[in-house]
């Protein structure tokens, strides 16, 4: 394989993939300090709904095993321990050593942790056997993932036969307001974050970030690709958000 072959995007740049990964590395060290309020400063709040949409989706029942992959601060894994209850164990992920610091503090002083595991684990080889979970879920992480095949088959492996995957991304939103979303991206975003922690940049990359995720089809063409079934995806607040579900066979 060329070098130019192992190139990868950075929001609109291109760059090595050793490069993306300490430089998504970097943006999460400098947001997870004021990460939750960012969340709720650039969706107006509306990301909770989101999260509830796809808990939704889960199929989990107490007693069920939960996987939540690029947890940050733990709020999608707050909602999974609700749903597997005191006999269920939920697993949150985080390759970002400082997000997921942010999160055991807010989980520890929510008392949640009692069934909850964190742990340090890159999505692309997440260190667990075959056959594991009920449900594998993943929110607004899979953009920042380097390899996102790589993730996608991952999280096949580790899924019980029958579990689903829930990816929950920003995706393409619907043309009659692109523009308006289009400027609210790289107008008001980027002075947002200058604002509240002082990195302009970090919110430049995720608008850019994006727009180079693949789209609704092109996932769920890469989620059959790893071998999921059943495939099938559901807009939300015009696209602006999707939710993607797979299963394994």
């Amino acid at each position: 394989m060329t070098e130019e072959r192992k190139k990868v995007s950075f929001g609109f740049k291109s760059v090595s993939e050793e490069e993306k990964t300490q430089k998504v590395g970097e943006v999460f060290d400098s947001v997870s300090g004021q990460y939750d309020l960012m969340n709720d400063l650039m969706s107006f709040g509306i990301h909770r709904f989101w999260k509830r949409f796809a808990l939704m989706h889960t199929g989990l029942e107490e007693g069920m095993k939960a996987l939540d992959v690029a947890s940050g601060t733990g709020d999608l894994g707050v909602l999974l321990q609700d749903q597997v209850g005191e006999s269920g164990t939920v697993i949150l992920t985080d390759i970002n050593a400082s997000m997921l610091h942010q999160g055991r503090s807010k989980l520890l002083d929510q008392g949640k942790l009692k069934n909850m595991q964190l742990l340090q684990a890159n999505a692309e080889n997440l260190p667990f056997e075959d056959n594991m979970f009920d449900c594998v879920t993943i929110a607004f992480g899979l953009r920042n993932v380097t390899d996102k095949n790589a993730a996608l088959s991952s999280m096949y492996r580790v899924l019980k036969p029958g579990g689903r995957l829930l990816i929950l991304e920003f995706s393409k939103a619907n043309e009659l307001i692109s523009p308006f979303y289009d400027f609210y991206s790289f107008n008001v975003l980027p002075k947002l974050g200058e604002w509240v922690v002082n990195d302009g940049d970090s919110y430049k990359y995720l608008a850019e970030s994006i727009r180079v995720h693949p789209d609704q089809k092109k996932l769920i063409e890469m989620m059959s690709s790893a071998g999921f079934i059943d495939t099938e995806y559901f807009n939300l607040s015009a696209g602006i958000v999707a939710l993607h579900i797979g299963h394994k066979a």
